[in-house]
């Protein structure tokens, strides 16, 4: 997809969840590479890159890491390989990988079932603050 910018990973959220919305402005804040742009899976966009990379739209409904022209992650290995392109300690989280996918997959599908329960659901995708709105994708 030519419209991406470039040298930049892609991270698709879930644009109603609460707990995503925390999600994405820890990332944000911890980024200080400037290495991640945000689109929510519900946008065009979003459903524009989940088709190109060839992902089944009916069974994602939380995170996807995508590196344009290299990889793209889901679920736990998404969030572990998001950890290490943080500054500070969380890169330390990566270590988690070593585990079997199914394993924390399971625990990631645990809590991302549980998700609008425990930290609730927006009626309206999120909005980018001015501060921040360079780093979502449209």
């Amino acid at each position: 997809m030519e419209d991406l910018p470039k040298g930049k990973k892609i991270i698709l959220f879930d644009g109603f969840c609460n707990l995503c919305d925390a999600a994405v402005q820890f990332i944000i804040k911890h980024d200080k590479k400037d290495s991640c742009r945000f689109v929510s899976l519900q946008s065009e966009l979003g459903q524009k890159i989940i088709k190109h990379i060839g992902i089944d739209s009916t069974k994602i409904d939380s995170i996807v890491l995508y590196e344009p022209g290299s990889a793209y992650y889901l679920k736990a290995n998404a969030a572990f390989k998001i950890a290490a392109s943080l500054n500070g300690l969380y890169p330390l989280l990566n270590s988690f990988s070593i585990f079997p996918s199914y394993i924390t997959n399971l625990v990631y599908d645990y809590i991302a079932k549980n998700r609008y329960k425990w930290y609730g659901k927006k009626e309206q995708c999120l909005l980018p603050s001015l501060e921040n709105n360079s780093k979502f994708l449209a």
